[in-house]
């Protein structure tokens, strides 16, 4: 991947209502060089969606998040790939990773409930062949997401000390 776009996406990460003449103006280019370039990342799925975080601490929505560590046999022929396929299907889900270490997926759910969480996990994940063991940790509350600090930070109130 060229640096143009490399530079692009990190001004998208940053703020993805960013239009391609201010990108352009932020880089000293063409504003069509950066919309083709746009444009070939969108085609090609390297840009898959334009989010915005939401701080849901801050809105009366009473969201159960959990990260559910899985751990499954691998298929034959298709790895792990297939049973990943199976689980992130679900509605509920909103992350799948492969990861290295103690299990093999954590698998983000987000649920109205702590039962409605349970009810997943008993009913819908652990019965799927393969999975042999499943550990749900439950988000209390978030701090930071994709590089954004949701609290507001505290000033240093120290008193300078000076030899």
């Amino acid at each position: 991947m060229d640096t143009l776009k490399l530079k692009i996406l990190d001004l998208l990460k940053e703020d993805a209502r960013r239009s391609a003449d201010l990108i352009a103006t932020m880089l000293g280019t063409a504003e069509a060089d950066v919309a083709r370039a746009i444009s070939e990342m969108e085609a090609d799925k390297v840009i898959v969606k334009y989010a915005t975080v939401v701080n849901w601490s801050k809105v009366d929505d009473e969201k159960v998040t959990a990260l559910i560590e899985v751990q499954i046999t691998p298929e034959r022929g298709r790895g792990f790939d297939a049973i990943a396929e199976r689980i992130y299907l679900y509605p509920e889900v909103k992350s799948v990773y492969l990861m290295s270490g103690a299990y093999d997926l954590l698998v983000e759910i987000e649920g109205s409930s702590l039962k409605q969480v349970a009810s997943f996990v008993s009913n819908k994940l652990s019965p799927i062949d393969r999975v042999l063991s499943t550990k749900t940790n439950f988000i209390l509350k978030k701090y930071k997401q994709d590089g954004i600090i949701f609290e507001d930070q505290e000033d240093d109130h120290r008193m300078l000390v000076s030899p």
